[in-house]
């Protein structure tokens, strides 16, 4: 499940989006009232995407999604605008804002817009991603494990084996696939290179690698589940 963060003053707005973005178990909403409650669980937590009002008690939403884009926040920003008024959508994309959604809007149209976002996003060189006890930062090749706080470092290869493996969803990919697509196509790469490179990764990221629950071998070729 993504988690979305959503920070708006309206608390029955606030419920609806909740129950709603949370019913087919694809995201979890963590919800804040208050610009600076944003902030702060900003701060704390990763959000894979964040939706935020344009007026907030404490500060305008363009002001919190600068601060959070100064602060390192590099996923999605959605602004739920008030109006339609040219002036403010200009404004919330100036602000470091990825896509404005304006009220009263349908939940079809939100739900859109952020799957698409956040589909971006994880296709991007700054995305962080989701890895059963970790998240995976793949632009530093690292793996931080989200409760004990320990983290691996990959080398270039077995980061570019895992984010492969994770935008293939649950499709297993098949070893040719992932040779041509990490090595590329070379005739001196064998698929012994290969699995030698899938036993390193369970190595560093499987609490029992002779019993493996991430980094599956299925079909002839891997699968990872997330």
């Amino acid at each position: 499940m993504r988690k979305i963060l959503l920070a708006d003053s309206d608390p029955a707005l606030r419920a609806v989006l909740t129950e709603q973005l949370g019913m087919n178990d694809e995201f979890t909403v963590v919800e804040a009232e208050t610009g600076q409650e944003a902030l702060e669980l900003a701060s704390q937590e990763y959000f894979d995407a964040l939706l935020l009002d344009v007026s907030l008690p404490d500060m305008e939403g363009q002001d919190l999604c600068r601060r959070l884009r100064r602060s390192g926040v590099k996923t999605p920003i959605i602004m739920l605008n008030a109006s339609d008024g040219d002036a403010e959508q200009i404004l919330s994309q100036d602000s470091g804002a990825n896509d404005y959604v304006t009220k009263p809007f349908r939940l079809g149209v939100l739900l859109a817009r952020l799957r698409a976002q956040v589909r971006h996003f994880e296709n991007s060189e700054h995305a962080v991603l989701t890895i059963g006890p970790f998240t995976f930062k793949a632009t530093d090749k690292l793996l931080v494990h989200r409760k004990e706080g320990h983290r691996i470092r990959l080398t270039e290869k077995e980061s570019q084996i895992l984010r492969y493996l994770y935008r293939a969803g649950e499709k297993a990919v098949s070893r040719e696939t992932l040779l041509g697509e990490v090595w590329g196509y070379n005739s001196a790469v064998t698929t012994h290179t290969l699995e030698t490179h899938i036993y390193r990764l369970r190595q560093k990221i499987e609490e029992n690698p002779s019993e493996a629950k991430l980094l599956l071998t299925e079909g002839g070729g891997y699968r990872l589940v997330p």
